[in-house]
């Protein structure tokens, strides 16, 4: 009987390993566990476009019955900062309400009481223009006559400001100007075309103007 044992040992060993050899033969050798897929980024996002960034501000408002009733001698302007409008004031009811575009941070606009202190149709910037060449091309656009110099053969052309009502000794005014949304002027009060035409048609030099920060 203990002869016996060690040779059934052995045969139970080697039926385990002739098992073990047959399962990888038929069905290959063992794999780990798969790894689960890494998850997709997200894809990123396409750049917007500029225009895109630009608010869009309601456009002039008009009460064409005001606006038959009214004379330079009845009419003030309230220009709201934060909302970035002007009205055109018969009393308490507005007559014409105007997108405007104020002063930029570090060249905001005044508020307070002011009046019309100058009307000009055609009025240019004495501060801010272009140094432009005798055929008149532009050699240097956006420049402030107080910090730039103008290059040899040049000179100094300020920017147009179309319907121009000026509100400060200092040069700060309404008038006709790009209007992106947001306040980007260096301190004049931008409108837009019809709206500067038909403020300046509605009021007169003494006209009241108050400049709100509400």
């Amino acid at each position: 009987m203990p002869a016996k044992f060690p040779i059934l040992l052995r045969a139970v060993l080697l039926v385990g390993v002739a098992c073990s050899l047959n399962g990888q033969f038929l069905f290959g050798p063992k794999r780990g566990t798969p790894k689960p897929a890494a998850p997709k980024s997200a894809a990123p996002k396409p750049m917007r476009k500029a225009s895109e960034l630009i608010s869009r501000q309601d456009p002039v408002k008009i009460n064409n019955s005001l606006l038959k009733q009214i004379t330079p001698d009845s009419v003030h302007v309230v220009i709201s900062l934060p909302k970035q409008r002007a009205y055109l004031m018969m009393g308490d009811e507005v007559v014409i309400d105007s997108p405007i575009s104020s002063g930029k941070r570090g060249h905001s606009s005044p508020t307070g009481h002011f009046s019309v202190m100058e009307k000009d149709p055609d009025h240019r910037s004495s501060i801010y223009g272009d140094f432009v060449d005798s055929s008149g091309r532009v050699v240097r656009g956006g420049i402030s006559a107080k910090i730039d110099s103008a290059p040899s053969g040049t000179h100094y052309v300020g920017a147009p400001m179309r319907w121009f009502m000026r509100l400060t000794g200092e040069g700060v005014g309404m008038h006709v100007g790009i209007l992106p949304g947001y306040p980007a002027s260096h301190g004049c009060i931008r409108m837009p075309p019809d709206g500067a035409k038909l403020f300046y048609d509605n009021v007169k030099i003494g006209t009241p103007v108050e400049v709100t920060g509400t």
